[in-house]
């Protein structure tokens, strides 16, 4: 467990507004600088990653062989294009997601999922973003409208585009998205266009992970080492393990052996030994896979191709794409050494919330304000204003959005119940965690 300093809106290389602490609840770690080979990547700025070479031998030696000195040439931002994915449907954060796409969710109080890849790009100095978007996506869209264009925001000769599914007749845009690589396929002709031709890396982002990275020091390793594909991966344990795709490196750093998401013996076979990409020994025991953090950067020609003509059927990069290019091309890996955190389910928001907020209730706010005399009519009325009133007791909970909750109710799921939907009541419970529904109404004296 250490401690994180974080926030989501980046500007000159800081958050817009205030600084947050709290606890750290992952199980990826941040490495102590000493253990870092001392080169030009590592004088990167404490907060973003670095490269290090690590073996497929989980039980063997490495020995890192000097490179010959070789003048670095500065990738320019300007022939860098990111895309966010942003169409998932969110299943798993649902009741969170029944109106909203999953990087239209709130979080840190006054922000969306999305906020984070667009302030990674920004202040990596990445001005071409596409964000690719599919259910519920009218949220998304709003904030996107409302947040990057038109607020002093200058993003030059490059621009914000929101890539809608479409269902173009005659193409296999007939069909919606079928999954991450199909999304972007659905798209290839973008990157085809006059006005995007002298793009040559092309960043892959999620758009539901909570993280600071500079992109363009995770750009200059993929150029300078001459890869096709890199992937940012990040140590983790075994708890966590089967829930990402998986790799094994040989002592260059290149991707030798990717599983997506295996289970038993074939989890099993992923381990390594972590100490190799700058874990103490106390750490690697607690995390001895390397795990891809979906954040993948291609060389343009490399992605087109895969997309277009080698693999035309493929949905998925995770579970297609990167693991047959892996036997067909350089795939490099990248080691990210800060905090990451996958938002992938209910249990894995509310801590992430929680690592910024140092509280064990999570409140999402509201999108007007009650002023003094509504709330005195409405409780006049016997009605419950916006918010939370009196005497209520709440732990281990997220409230969504202009919800309202009233007094003397006690929200402690002292019964320890793990799973319950109680839409009728403006409930439901994941994980053992409560979540009250947006705009729901919680009744004085209500017990949960």
């Amino acid at each position: 467990m250490g401690s994180l300093e974080a926030s989501t809106l980046l500007v000159n290389k800081e958050f817009l507004g205030e600084k947050i602490r709290g606890s750290l609840h992952n199980e990826v770690f941040s490495l102590p600088s000493e253990q870092l080979k001392k080169s030009e990547m590592n004088k990167a700025n404490p907060g973003v990653a670095f490269s290090v070479l690590t073996s497929s031998n989980g039980r063997g030696t490495v020995t890192l062989q000097p490179q010959p000195k070789l003048e670095r040439k500065r990738v320019d931002p300007k022939d860098v294009a990111s895309v966010i994915l942003g169409g998932g449907a969110g299943a798993q954060l649902f009741p969170l997601t029944k109106r909203a796409a999953t990087p239209a969710v709130p979080v840190g109080g006054c922000y969306r999922l999305i906020d984070v890849p667009m302030s990674n790009c920004i202040n990596s100095g990445i001005n071409k973003i596409f964000v690719l978007t599919q259910f519920n996506s009218t949220s998304l869209n709003r904030h996107l409208a409302r947040t990057y264009f038109g607020n002093g925001i200058n993003f030059g000769d490059g621009f914000v585009e929101v890539l809608a599914a479409t269902q173009t007749a005659g193409e296999a845009g007939l069909n919606w998205f079928q999954g991450t690589a199909d999304a972007v396929r659905q798209f290839i002709w973008v990157f085809e266009d006059a006005k995007n031709r002298n793009v040559e890396n092309i960043v892959i982002l999620c758009g539901d992970h909570l993280y600071r990275m500079d992109y363009m020091d995770f750009v200059q390793q993929h150029v300078d080492s001459n890869a096709d594909i890199t992937i940012s991966c990040a140590a983790v344990g075994e708890s966590r393990a089967s829930d990402y795709g998986l790799v094994k490196l040989d002592s260059r750093g290149r991707v030798i052996q990717f599983a997506e998401k295996p289970k038993g013996a074939d989890l099993k076979a992923m381990r390594v030994d972590t100490t190799h990409v700058g874990l103490s020994q106390q750490e690697a025991k607690q995390s001895p896979y390397i795990a891809s953090m979906g954040v993948y950067v291609f060389k343009t020609d490399v992605l087109l191709k895969l997309l277009r003509w080698r693999f035309p059927t493929a949905n998925d990069f995770g579970s297609e794409i990167i693991p047959a290019a892996v036997m067909e091309h350089v795939v490099n890996a990248y080691m990210f050494r800060d905090y990451w955190e996958d938002i992938g389910t209910i249990k894995s928001f509310y801590e992430a919330n929680l690592a910024l907020t140092e509280e064990d209730t999570v409140m999402l706010g509201a999108d007007y304000y009650q002023t003094e005399a509504e709330i005195a009519s409405l409780l006049a009325d016997g009605k419950v204003p916006i918010g939370v009133g009196r005497n209520t007791k709440i732990r281990n909970c997220m409230i969504d959005k202009n919800a309202k909750i009233g007094k003397d109710v006690v929200i402690m799921n002292t019964d320890g119940v793990e799973e319950a939907d109680r839409p009728e009541m403006g409930f439901y419970i994941r994980s053992g965690i409560t979540i009250v529904a947006e705009k729901a109404t919680i009744e004085d004296g209500t017990v949960i």
